[in-house]
């Protein structure tokens, strides 16, 4: 059978991440030439050795801080050295900051914004004329069902707030890159297990409300959110752009 991804380059951010890291692996499988980076030097090159024992190879820039424009070109520089061309881009990275609205401080949404929302300005910004030139390129959003709902117990105007102009500006970006063949779309997972989130789903005062909220009563796993990517990196969505992928159990449906 034939793979795929074979031969797409594909710029993953966060790879160091849980998230990231299984994209990494499920696209490098399906043949992909997988660029990764992350802000964690240490977990991206986990990443990459646990690519290369699955038999694959990627490459990874780390320690690569995407909140800096000059990061991201980097980034993205690396990328056209090596292979000469991006097919895919994978915003995935993001980092959110938690707190009730009347004690967030300013600074704390900023952060949020910045490490949720900036972080895909600036590499999209700098891999663009490189998706131009591809003619038939993807960028997949990772954007969130708080982008959509909010949950009773998740403190997350900043979240929602990032989450919600990931939504939007991907369709803005969808409608500009049309007639480049740039394909711009979105996933908008629930609540996932990570490394992040193990420590609140094992608390039954938090995850009690937050099962409630789904129809399929489980956390998503990371292999849940990211085959919906590689459907959407794939020429089988070829004719798929501005939409949103929701991937949460049922949460955003009632």
């Amino acid at each position: 059978m034939s793979k795929r991804l074979a031969d797409k380059v594909c710029v993953i951010t966060g790879t160091g991440g849980t998230m990231g890291r299984c994209a990494a692996r499920l696209f490098a499988s399906e043949g992909a030439l997988v660029v990764g980076c992350d802000i964690n030097a240490s977990a991206a090159a986990k990443t990459v050795a646990a690519v290369q024992a699955d038999g694959n190879d990627m490459m990874s820039i780390h320690p690569c801080d995407l909140t800096d424009a000059e990061s991201a070109r980097a980034l993205i520089a690396a990328a056209i050295e090596r292979h000469g061309k991006i097919d895919v881009l994978y915003n995935n990275c993001g980092m959110a900051y938690f707190e009730w609205f009347p004690k967030m401080p300013h600074e704390l949404f900023k952060k949020t914004i910045s490490e949720e929302l900036d972080v895909y300005f600036h590499v999209t910004q700098a891999a663009w004329p490189h998706l131009v030139a591809a003619a038939g390129a993807s960028v997949i959003n990772v954007a969130s069902a708080s982008a959509k709902i909010p949950f009773k117990v998740l403190p997350a105007a900043a979240h929602m707030a990032a989450k919600g102009a990931v939504l939007a500006w991907s369709r803005q970006l969808a409608m500009e890159g049309g007639p480049h063949g740039i394909r711009v779309n979105t996933i908008s997972p629930g609540v996932v297990e990570t490394n992040q989130t193990r420590q609140f789903i094992s608390d039954p005062a938090w995850w009690g409300p937050m099962r409630d909220k789904l129809m399929i009563q489980r956390p998503g796993q990371p292999d849940d959110i990211v085959p919906a990517a590689i459907y959407l990196a794939s020429e089988e969505s070829r004719w798929v752009t501005g939409a949103d992928l929701a991937i949460d159990g049922g949460a955003s449906a009632w």
